[in-house]
């Protein structure tokens, strides 16, 4: 049975107004019915599925016997939420000028929280609650994805600790600019390093290049995460260039909160697992991967997806395209073991290229549009 999902007060309005009698397999996510009182009483609930939200005591009792209620737990976040992240809901509070202000954030609020009952916490009822969170994530981002074609949706991976001043971090900004101008979303695991860079390109998709050699002398102020002026310089950036017409999509997690997920992104699904956002980042991508310089974490993305290219697990193989010829054959061969394995037969349906310009990689991936 396919459930129609409610997800904020103007859809239940809407709902309401066109209905008499019954409402019958309806999913309503975080939705406030206190103020529905009058209309609901008339109305007869049947397998439908409330996930937190508030419900009066009379409510409850009349919709006890044949739905399914989710009560929330007393956690410090919402394990319903039906919609994703962005900077105001991550960052809300933050102040330009003083950086200390961020561990007043919900982020910063929920890590402490997520580190304080363990990362492998012992509490059924935190286990619950993260599951219950990552869930719905999972359910908003595939209602956000609806509007993309699957291979328009390209993920740039790399190493956190790539600095905002080297080559590699602008030409990767300056890639994700020009693909999101072509109609690509960009994702990327959506912390810092090259995944910002990945966010601050599609920040300035549609605006002059000029505009992001700017945003790139401000961010060279704070060249990497551990600097405390990373996230002040990145909101400067985001004040003087308020978002435009794009997206781009992030997926960070909690178990890797010492590194703050970047605010460019303008859609986040932060999740607590960081094994369901790994493969899931992967799953998505169905346009392809670009693999920037990295280490173990982007070693560990990379056979994830030689995996799922592999075996087919979704019908077919998308390009895995590795950025910096010198970094992939040379420095961290993996490029060269991986094409040596291909004349072995040990890997079959794998459409590996290796580039340096940032026109070979628009090419390849739109050859396989």
């Amino acid at each position: 049975m396919k459930y129609k999902e409610i997800e904020s007060q103007e859809d239940l309005k809407k709902l309401l107004k066109k209905t008499k009698g019954t409402i019958s397999s309806i999913a309503f996510q975080d939705i406030d019915f206190t103020e529905f009182e009058h209309e609901i009483i008339k109305l007869n609930f049947k397998k439908c599925i409330f996930l937190g939200g508030k419900l009066s005591h009379n409510f409850r009792e009349q919709i006890e016997d044949n739905n399914f209620i989710f009560p929330k737990l007393d956690v410090p976040y919402n394990q319903y939420p039906a919609k994703l992240y962005n900077k105001e809901s991550l960052y809300g509070g933050y102040k330009i000028g003083k950086p200390e202000t961020y561990e007043k954030t919900f982020d910063k609020v929920v890590y402490n929280h997520f580190i304080k009952t363990g990362k492998e916490a012992d509490s059924i009822k935190e286990t619950l609650a993260r599951r219950l969170h990552d869930h719905s994530i999972t359910d908003a981002l595939y209602d956000f994805l609806e509007k993309y074609e699957e291979k328009k949706v390209v993920a740039i991976m790399g190493g956190h600790s790539l600095a905002r001043n080297t080559d590699d971090y602008k030409m990767v900004a300056q890639l994700s600019k020009e693909l999101t101008e072509e109609g690509y979303l960009m994702t990327s695991g959506g912390g810092p390093g090259a995944m910002e860079a990945t966010h601050v390109g599609a920040w300035f998709a549609g605006r002059k290049n000029e505009d992001l050699q700017k945003a790139f002398n401000i961010l060279d102020k704070a060249p990497t995460f551990k600097h405390p002026l990373w996230m002040d310089t990145a909101m400067q950036v985001i004040n003087d260039f308020p978002k435009g017409e794009y997206e781009s999509l992030g997926i960070p997690t909690w178990l890797y909160g010492h590194e703050p997920p970047t605010p460019f992104a303008t859609k986040i699904a932060k999740y607590f697992a960081n094994s369901i956002r790994e493969d899931g980042l992967l799953t998505i991508a169905k346009g392809g991967i670009i693999f920037s310089p990295g280490s173990a974490g982007t070693f560990q993305e990379i056979f994830q997806e030689i995996t799922q290219n592999h075996y087919l697990s979704f019908g077919y193989a998308s390009p895995m395209i590795f950025l910096n010829t010198d970094f992939w054959t040379n420095e961290t061969p993996v490029y060269t073991y991986l094409q040596d394995l291909i004349k072995k037969g040990k890997l079959k349906n794998l459409i590996l290229s290796i580039y340096d310009k940032i026109e070979d990689i628009k090419d390849e991936l739109n050859r396989f549009v």
